[in-house]
């Protein structure tokens, strides 16, 4: 604030128009001059008792749609929605949710995906299948079949472990 020498810490909006969506720009302000600030905000201005009673409700608010859910979608689109994830930073983590709630709504346990994934099968598969799959893995990291190579161990004993398990449950 003009001719203020204390320190400004506190935010407050730069301005206060009809129609303002901030953020916008902000003022920085000392304690003093931001409860001043807001001791002249009178969010109630210009409206009736009732609409003061309204809005003062546990559902004050609530009764509009959201631009996002709007039936008419006459609104515009949020800023947000031309957002591009090229890495797949965000979408990653978003997927692995989406597949524990498709597997927990078909009955999969997460033992059970795991082994479908170590066996490249997808779930439902039959003995048949898992037989065959596993028969492929098996051959392709086998130490005899790969000359004594150790890099494979772990794959061969998570496809030993993965067929024991769906042998069981198929």
């Amino acid at each position: 604030m003009p001719g203020c020498d204390q320190h400004g810490e506190f935010r407050a909006p730069g301005e206060r128009r009809p129609g303002f969506d901030g953020p916008g720009s902000y003022r920085w302000m000392c304690l003093d001059h931001v409860r001043e600030f807001n001791a002249g905000y009178n969010f109630f201005a210009g409206m009736t008792p009732e609409e003061i009673v309204e809005a003062q409700g546990p559902y004050g608010g609530w009764e509009r749609e959201t631009r996002a859910f709007s039936a008419t979608g006459a609104d515009a689109p949020p800023k947000w929605s031309d957002f591009r994830d090229p890495m797949d930073a965000l979408g990653a983590r978003f997927r692995k949710v989406r597949e524990q709630a498709r597997d927990a709504a078909a009955g999969i346990s997460r033992e059970d995906r795991e082994a479908y994934d170590a066996l490249g099968l997808s779930p439902g598969a039959d003995l048949k299948t898992v037989r065959q799959a596993y028969s492929n893995l098996v051959r392709r990291y086998h130490p005899d079949r790969n000359g004594g190579d150790r890099r494979y161990e772990k794959a061969l004993q998570a496809v030993i472990a993965a067929y024991g398990h769906l042998k069981a449950k198929v």
